[in-house]
């Protein structure tokens, strides 16, 4: 006997049915084989048409004569105060009637950057037939002499040519600096006249513009900068620090090195406590190291010769009374008593009754008398040197 069902009990259970049907496939991941070998073609088609599309747009740009360059009036320029456009446009001269496309931008700006006044350098493309450049210039901050000529020079190092008329025009006013070779690396050159800037802006900090009595700077050796200044022709070793500091000991004492010491030529300040001065050749005594205490005073530290012993011939060698010239002085130990020569030399130096027993040193000083005992030394070796080929070629 057949069962009669209710139609709503169908319809409850196609829902039910359709729960546990498997999930439907992606149309980028078909089923078939069919789909697959249609999707692939598909997506070579779409393919084929976009690279057609592009070569067919650069056939079109590069035989389309508006993207030509058609003379130098296509080329726009501007930063340009130093360097004119007679300067830039053979740079693009083999560029004149070429597509704008087949330009190579970073080449035009290398070479650009190759020309001294120019440190840096942009190129664009302005559609349809428009190349800008956009440079900025070099500044100057010293003259720089090379040989009998004097030129200009940045901060970088790299020498700037300038005529004589065009320099009064800009009314330039800058040390004369020697020591800057353009045939030497770019790293030395810029390391030299990272000195020079150095000391410009220590003097300058005061704002006294101190650095305007500066005539010139000798930078041939970086880790000491000698100086001349406008009113004064002795030469002074400023080293590579302390800039502002051993100006105002050079100006505090001057006066009185130049009333004591009439053929001073010389002056180096790169220690701490005490200057070597220098006489000009000569002289009774060719150095002399003296002591710049607290209180200003100046006291006689060596001598390479005295007026009593000027008629006397000396044993040594030149090169032996340089090198004694300069002996560090110990302020806090006390001198030595003379004794006659049958005096036997008693185990304890004799002091006198009124000295006082020196003070223990701290650690800090010895190593402060070390480094300045190390640096004398050096110099002293420099001397010696110099002294040795000045014999040699007196030879």
């Amino acid at each position: 006997m057949p069962v009669d069902m209710d139609p709503d009990d169908d319809e409850e259970i196609a829902p039910r049915r359709r729960r546990y049907d498997p999930p439907r496939q992606p149309w980028y991941r078909p089923a078939g084989k069919l789909g697959r070998v249609l999707l692939a073609s598909g997506i070579l088609l779409a393919l084929g048409a976009g690279v057609t599309g592009v070569l067919a747009m650069k056939n079109l740009l590069e035989r389309d004569g508006r993207f030509r360059i058609a003379g130098t009036a296509n080329i726009q320029a501007t930063g340009f105060s130093q360097v004119s456009r007679a300067d830039i446009l053979p740079i693009f001269g083999e560029d004149i009637g070429k597509n704008i496309f087949f330009i190579h931008l970073s080449e035009r700006r290398k070479q650009l950057e190759q020309i001294p006044w120019i440190e840096k350098a942009t190129v664009m493309r302005i559609l349809p037939d428009q190349i800008r450049v956009s440079v900025v210039e070099r500044k100057p901050i010293a003259f720089v002499r090379e040989g009998q000529q004097i030129e200009l020079v940045d901060a970088d190092g790299v020498v700037l040519t300038m005529s004589p008329e065009a320099m009064t025009q800009h009314h330039y006013s800058f040390p004369v600096v020697t020591g800057i070779d353009p045939r030497d690396p770019a790293a030395s050159r810029k390391t030299r006249m990272a000195v020079y800037r150095r000391l410009i802006d220590e003097l300058d900090s005061t704002g006294q513009h101190l650095s305007r009595q500066i005539s010139e700077i000798d930078l041939t050796d970086p880790e000491d900068a000698r100086v001349l200044m406008e009113d004064d022709p002795t030469l002074l070793h400023f080293g590579d620090e302390q800039f502002l500091a051993r100006y105002q000991r050079y100006k505090a004492h001057i006066a009185e090195w130049r009333q004591q010491y009439p053929q001073l030529s010389a002056i180096d300040l790169r220690y701490d406590s005490q200057v070597v001065l220098k006489m000009a050749p000569g002289s009774s005594a060719a150095t002399m190291a003296v002591n710049t205490g607290e209180g200003g005073t100046v006291t006689d530290a060596a001598a390479t010769a005295t007026s009593a012993d000027a008629g006397k011939p000396s044993p040594t060698t030149p090169a032996d009374a340089a090198a004694k010239a300069i002996r560090p002085v110990h302020t806090t130990s006390p001198e030595r008593n003379t004794r006659p020569e049958h005096q036997t030399v008693p185990q304890r130096k004799a002091q006198p009754r009124h000295a006082t027993k020196p003070k223990a040193k701290s650690a800090g000083e010895r190593e402060k008398e070390r480094r300045e005992a190390a640096r004398k030394d050096a110099l002293l070796r420099k001397q010696r040197i110099g002294v040795t080929n000045a014999n040699r070629q007196g030879q």
